[in-house]
């Protein structure tokens, strides 16, 4: 099942200001973050700046977040008060129904000018899984499409994500424009239901720096295995990546941001 909204009747609520909040990196090409920031788990006011200064780091054109919930009032959507901080528009997808108090799902914040947004939730439905997407206009003038998903999260649940995998290639357009993919994917590369992703895209931080590409981005202090699992994956052949980092991956004090790490990867039109 997909929704499909245009940018006006969808979002009414945006500020298209918002695109002036924060100064552009670099006009040759967009920057990307992607960071799972563990809903309210932990002490969610402590941690709230320091994901802040994170993706303040990041000065990222897009980001993608996953594990964002909102509740009523006593918690308002951690993506939007987000953008409010970063002065960035916010698009949000969940599998929960929208007069829900109560919904969990992903996020894309964007300064980039939004010409479309697109989600769906994804096969199999009974994992609660959603992707969404945005097309953009970049600082140099071309349309660049931006996705951000969460798969299956056991390790044993590769046929899960496999699945999933599938269904997200098959629902992205395929009409020439180039596309970033952002996500927790809940797995590294080079696991065996992730080869269709591989033959498609490349991946911004083993690209750039090829001795991380096993650095965890699961934080171990709270109790995770080592493992890198979330991805900034982009078209090789409409980019690459100049510089790609992991950020996020040190507490103040005794708070962390979050049990993950974040990304964050510049690019430049090739």
């Amino acid at each position: 099942m997909t929704t499909r909204r245009r940018l006006l009747a969808a979002l009414p609520a945006l500020s298209f200001a918002a695109c002036a909040g924060l100064p552009s990196r670099n006009a040759a090409g967009p920057t990307v973050a992607t960071f799972n920031i563990w809903h309210d788990q932990g002490d969610w006011p402590a941690r709230l700046p320091l994901v802040e200064a994170t993706l303040r780091a990041a000065n990222a054109d897009v980001i993608g977040l996953q594990e964002i919930l909102q509740d009523g009032a006593a918690l308002p959507n951690q993506a939007q008060t987000l953008a409010d901080r970063l002065g960035m528009q916010m698009v949000f997808s969940s599998v929960d129904d929208a007069d829900r108090p109560r919904r969990y799902g992903n996020a894309l914040l964007s300064r980039l000018p939004i010409i479309d947004y697109d989600w769906v939730k994804l096969e199999p439905l009974d994992d609660y899984r959603t992707a969404q997407r945005i097309r953009c206009r970049t600082a140099d003038g071309r349309v660049v499409d931006f996705a951000n998903t969460h798969f299956h999260h056991t390790p044993e649940g590769g046929a899960i994500r496999a699945r999933q995998i599938a269904h997200l290639l098959e629902w992205l357009p395929n009409d020439g424009v180039p596309l970033i993919l952002t996500g927790d994917l809940n797995a590294p590369l080079d696991n065996p239901e992730m080869a269709p992703l591989r033959a498609r895209f490349s991946e911004a931080l083993r690209t750039v720096h090829p001795d991380q590409a096993d650095r965890t981005t699961l934080n171990t202090a709270l109790g995770h295995r080592s493992v890198q699992i979330d991805h900034i994956l982009y078209d090789a052949g409409a980019f690459r990546p100049v510089e790609a980092a992991i950020l996020g991956d040190q507490p103040v004090g005794d708070v962390w941001p979050s049990d993950h790490f974040a990304k964050m990867a510049r690019f430049v039109g090739v």
